[in-house]
């Protein structure tokens, strides 16, 4: 089997791959959720979503359920400028980025 060539990566950059691949994959991708895979505090969560993916051209909403303001979960619109594909294919490299296990990541779906 080939493997890839590892690639430097940029944290910030990495942070926003995932959480942009983890709305895509997980099924009810809300905060808490999202923080129990990358042990990051909710306000880093919430800013990458709210001020580092629109930056890419990536469009993520807030799907509401219920009545409370939290009540809900994220869904992708737009993957913007961000290849799908090419994190799908680096995950293992990303993760090492941020310092997380590769297995806490869901995989991609076949």
């Amino acid at each position: 089997m080939n493997e890839l060539p590892r690639v430097d990566l940029n944290p910030t950059i990495c942070r926003r791959l995932l959480i942009a691949y983890l709305i895509e994959r997980l099924p009810r991708p809300n905060n808490p959720a999202l923080e129990e895979i990358t042990g990051w505090p909710r306000r880093t969560i919430q800013d990458v979503i709210a001020k580092g993916l629109p930056g890419h051209g990536t469009r993520v909403e807030f799907v509401q359920q219920g009545v409370r303001n939290n009540d809900g979960y994220y869904a992708l619109q737009d993957w913007g400028s961000i290849d799908k594909g090419w994190v799908c294919q680096h995950l293992a490299d990303i993760a090492r980025v941020l310092e997380l296990a590769p297995e806490q990541i869901p995989s991609p779906e076949k």
